[in-house]
């Protein structure tokens, strides 16, 4: 896997999915409006403190940044942290009506 190829077209894939343009994201992000065309254009990668900057923008945790499994990662984390919460019997309905639904397509 290209990873730099990878992490460019996941940026911009969530900036898209956010609609936001790369000037608000770099300003959004504490950085200067050329900052994230920079980083798609492959000038540059953004360095770990600015990856997490932006993974907490995007309000997903970096290993769903990562899985390209994952379409919506924004809403795959919110469900993530609001199952953390449930009691076992709570998990087993959700768990049936998702292979309900997975069975439906």
């Amino acid at each position: 896997m290209d990873y730099e190829l990878f992490i460019r077209e996941r940026i911009t894939e969530l900036r898209l999915n956010a609609d936001i343009s790369e000037y608000q994201l770099s300003h959004e992000i504490g950085h200067a409006h050329s900052y994230i065309n920079g980083i798609t254009r492959g000038k540059a990668l953004p360095a770990m403190k600015e990856f997490l900057a932006l993974c907490e923008y995007f309000g997903i945790t970096p290993s769903a940044f990562f899985d390209p499994s994952i379409e919506h990662p924004e809403l795959y984390c919110e469900i993530e942290e609001k199952l953390k919460r449930l009691y076992k019997e709570d998990l087993e309905t959700i768990l049936r009506l998702l292979k309900w639904l997975e069975r439906e397509r």
